[in-house]
């Protein structure tokens, strides 16, 4: 069984590429900078008292971290500065660090491969959220593993979105199993049976982008679900939704919409390239905590890295 997870320690990142942990840490901490700036200046020369909870309060609603979350790391930082003595003002930006890590964590998870075969993975999520580059960035991550995959072109609403799929297959030298025209579903089932009996590892399932009000949709989508469960018995075993880093609060409904009509198993973050504000995912835990497997920073072929609360903190906070 494999587990695709960067540690904590670089050694590993060091492994894959010479200069691509560098790369990447340096990408992110790029694309998160509007959050970062925001934050960190707020202690330089800052005085520990009310004025400078005031301002990190609004700094982190600011940065999208919901007003449940900042609530609570607020209370704890405060907490935390006056049971620790804490008197400088770099003393309290590592407390709150301590406190992001400790909140975002439990979003950090393995997304493990091997425990069934074929893995059926459904992809969902609403329109412009990087769904099918996710799908070939992901594909070719799993074939770095030595994996084999097998796609599924089930977004048969938008055009082109067949084309784009097949664009990535050729790409990566992985089949498509798609229809000019028909019902998704079947589309998904075909891909299933034919993960089977071509003794794949893995079937990757594209979905038609909807927005969580188009009820008729989603409705679908749980057509979709169920139909896969037909041709694989207990799958789909992992159902992902693709959120755009940048559309705020927004992704928290998404993610909560979705959650209740599917169940997911896992999110993965894009376009946390530059505009992105990033505390959202600190709302996401707060109030639906769906782990998040994979986080992108950009179009490259290797942007879509798994997500490490460390990393992420590391970069949020500056």
């Amino acid at each position: 069984m494999f587990s695709f997870f960067a540690k904590k320690s670089s050694d590993s990142n060091k492994q894959s590429s010479a200069d691509q942990p560098k790369t990447w840490l340096q990408n992110l901490r790029s694309g998160l900078a509007r959050t970062s700036s925001g934050i960190s200046t707020l202690f330089t020369g800052a005085k520990i008292d009310d004025a400078l909870y005031d301002e990190l309060e609004s700094a982190l609603l600011m940065a999208d971290a919901g007003v449940q979350a900042t609530k609570t790391l607020m209370d704890k930082l405060r907490k935390k500065v006056k049971t620790e003595h804490l008197t400088e003002a770099s003393q309290v930006k590592t407390a709150l660090h301590e406190l992001m890590l400790e909140l975002l964590l439990p979003l950090q998870k393995p997304f493990h491969i091997g425990q069934t075969k074929p893995l059926v993975i459904m992809i969902a999520g609403v329109n412009g959220a990087g769904k099918t580059t996710t799908i070939g960035k992901l594909t070719l991550h799993l074939q770095e593993h030595g994996l084999k995959v097998l796609l599924a072109a089930g977004d048969t609403f938008r055009a082109a979105a067949r084309e784009q799929l097949v664009e990535w297959g050729e790409r990566n030298n992985v089949a498509v199993i798609s229809q000019a025209s028909g019902d998704p579903a079947a589309v998904a089932f075909d891909a299933v049976q034919a993960g089977i009996a071509r003794g794949v590892d893995v079937v990757i399932i594209d979905t038609a982008g909807r927005l969580p009000t188009q009820l008729h949709l989603m409705d679908e989508l749980k057509k979709i679900q169920r139909v896969i469960g037909k041709g694989c018995p207990g799958a789909p075993h992992e159902t992902l939704l693709v959120i755009d880093g940048n559309t705020g609060q927004n992704a928290l409904t998404q993610v909560q919409a979705f959650d209740d009509a599917l169940g997911l198993t896992g999110l993965v973050v894009t376009k946390l390239d530059g505009t992105a504000k990033g505390g959202v995912l600190a709302a996401i835990v707060a109030q639906r905590p769906v782990p998040v497997y994979y986080i992108g920073i950009g179009e490259a072929i290797h942007d879509l890295q798994p997500f490490v609360a460390e990393e992420f903190v590391d970069a949020l906070l500056g």
